[in-house]
């Protein structure tokens, strides 16, 4: 609740007209509050296709390859791997995704993010190849034998893809990608082949950025409420929105009182997730006792945060303003699990990291990965790989760190200016900007988990 509400007086009972409006405004603006922060995620998934029509992928007409560089604008990318963005519109009906055997790491998700399934290695196919069949939402029709059935809640869906560079073979994980092929169920249904797009040599922005903290966040909400389904789940949050003027087959006009609580509830509500994201008190994020390190999301057994008794909307909501997309084996803290994160932001210390100063990590022998580990380095406010004259964001045991004995402890650096003898182990930051990594490691064994192995503190050097 905004601290400057303030309780209210009656007379008899009953309100006066001053009282009556403050009362609506301040109940509007704390339903505002807890709508914006309610409905990021879907904001940030209409965002995706937002961004991604502005480079030319459109829904079943283009899809794209991309090698992820800092000018590349998305809540924590990395570049261990590259991607594609895989849109769908199932308007017409069902269609198939058919991945092929190898090393691809997929995961469909409704336009609000919302987990549909895993494909590739963490799906039931476990990187064998399949079909996958993505029917829309009320579709109760059959799918071929032995085919995997994925039931949207939305129309549009997101399909993102990561193909493993095996042995540091990017050339071959981008042309991977291009052997998906995505086309009707029902073969009757006008289709045109889809074209591939590389997306790597420009800029993009595929994040709400630019909206989040204006009218412009309501008015894409409106636009993905007035034009999808609504999804059972959100059926009572629904109800509030119309409170606010977003409501399915109206136009979204506020007025000026309106347009006023909405833009300061965009501000303040996003200013909360900012400290839930980088200020979490909760216990459960720290990874081990007394270290600075944290889990980048906290632990669910399924891909919508639910725990025994609820939906974790606070964990839900730190997620997604640093992040896309959720699934099960994204939060998955055990052998075999595909990946595991940790998140850095702060030195050893206590202190955020700030990009005027230098710091060392030095990362212990034998990282217990089957596949590869990086460190990649985000921008506090876009939470995007930080862009600087450098030119990279990540610093990875396929690839920069390649030359490097397994079998001995590396020390990395991060700040302004590259420290002597540092090259190919330096992450350039900016001053007067905060920064944090994400600490990945793909495969991960026993000691990730059991604590017999964990990385360095961020230690501040002159």
């Amino acid at each position: 609740m905004s601290p400057d509400i303030q309780d209210y007086e009656f007379e008899g009972g009953y309100p006066d007209e001053a009282t009556i409006q403050r009362a609506y405004d301040d109940a509007d603006l704390v339903r505002a509050i807890q709508l914006y922060k309610q409905f990021y995620a879907i904001v940030s998934g209409a965002a995706i296709f937002v961004g991604n029509e502005k480079i030319g992928i459109l829904p079943n007409l283009a899809f794209g390859t991309m090698d992820t560089l800092p000018r590349h604008i998305g809540y924590t990318l990395n570049s261990d791997t590259p991607y594609a963005p895989v849109l769908l519109d199932l308007t017409n009906g069902p269609l198939v995704i058919e991945l092929p055997a190898g090393p691809l790491i997929s995961v469909a998700m409704d336009i609000g993010q919302g987990w549909l399934a895993d494909l590739g290695v963490p799906g039931p196919d476990a990187g064998k190849g399949g079909k996958h069949v993505v029917v829309p939402p009320g579709y109760d029709g059959p799918i071929p034998d032995g085919a995997y059935r994925i039931q949207s809640t939305t129309t549009r869906v997101l399909c993102g893809v990561r193909s493993l560079p095996v042995g540091g073979d990017v050339a071959a994980a981008d042309e991977r990608l291009k052997t998906i092929e995505v086309y009707p169920l029902d073969p009757a249904t006008p289709w045109e082949e889809p074209k591939w797009i590389d997306l790597t040599p420009d800029p993009q922005d595929t994040t709400p950025l630019s909206a989040e903290r204006s009218l412009d966040y309501w008015k894409l909400l409106h636009h993905v409420v007035d034009t999808e389904p609504p999804v059972e789940s959100y059926r009572v949050l629904y109800g509030e929105l119309t409170a606010l003027g977003i409501e399915k087959g109206k136009p979204f006009a506020p007025d000026a009182r309106t347009t006023a609580i909405l833009e300061r509830a965009a501000r303040i509500a996003n200013d909360q997730m900012r400290v839930q994201s980088f200020a979490d008190r909760r216990p459960d994020r720290e990874v081990w006792p007394g270290s600075q390190w944290e889990w980048a999301s906290l632990r669910f057994e399924d891909g919508a945060f639910n725990t025994e008794n609820y939906v974790d909307n606070i964990a839900r909501e730190k997620w997604f303003f640093q992040a896309i997309g959720a699934s099960p084996a994204m939060f998955r803290r055990s052998v075999g699990a595909g990946s595991l994160y940790w998140l850095g932001l702060r030195d050893s210390a206590g202190r955020y990291l700030d990009g005027g100063n230098t710091y060392r990590l030095t990362v212990p022998a034998d990282v217990p990965d089957k596949l590869f580990w990086s460190v990649t380095v985000y921008d506090a406010e876009t939470r995007s790989q930080i862009a600087t004259d450098q030119g990279k964001a990540a610093l990875r045991s396929l690839f920069e760190l390649k030359d490097a004995d397994p079998a001995q402890p590396i020390d990395l650096y991060f700040g302004p200016s590259q420290p002597e003898g540092a090259e190919n182990r330096w992450i350039e930051t900016i001053p007067g900007t905060g920064w944090f990594v994400y600490f990945r490691i793909y495969g991960p064994e026993g000691p990730a988990f059991d604590g017999t192995w964990k990385p360095g503190e961020f230690e501040r050097i002159s």
